[in-house]
C-alpha cells in the first residue's frame, strides 16, 4: 500500500469517528513550530522522534489514539511504532482532517 493508501479514503474517515466516540486521544507528532502554527484543542503533542521514549507515559492513557501530522507520513510512523507496542491507534493523516470531525 502506498503512502496515500494509509489515509484519505472514506473508510479512514469512519475509523476517526469511530475512535473519537471512544474517547481517543489525539496525538500530535509534528514539530513544535508547526504546533505553534495551529493544533487541534486538547490534542497532545509529542514530536515523532520522542514517542519512543513517552510510549510508557502513551500507554498509562490506557485509551485509544489518532496520530496526526501535517500530511500523514509522521503520524504513520507513529502508529506503526505505537501499534507494534500494543497501543490501539489508527493514522488520522493531516491533524485537519481530523479536526474537522470535531466541528
Amino acid at each position: 500500500m502506498g503512502l496515500f493508501g494509509i489515509f484519505g479514503q472514506k473508510d479512514e474517515s469512519e475509523n476517526i469517528k469511530e475512535y473519537l466516540e471512544k474517547d481517543a486521544i489525539i496525538l500530535d507528532v509534528r514539530t513544535q513550530a508547526e504546533w505553534n502554527e495551529g493544533h487541534i484543542d486538547n490534542a497532545k503533542h509529542i514530536v515523532l522522534n520522542l514517542i519512543p521514549l513517552e510510549i510508557e507515559q502513551i500507554k498509562s492513557w490506557n485509551k485509544p489514539v489518532i496520530t496526526v501530522c501535517r500530511s500523514g507520513g509522521r503520524s504513520g510512523q507513529a502508529m506503526q511504532f505505537l501499534a507494534q507496542n500494543g497501543v490501539d491507534v489508527i493514522n488520522g493523516g493531516p491533524w485537519q482532517n481530523v479536526a474537522k470531525h470535531l466541528e
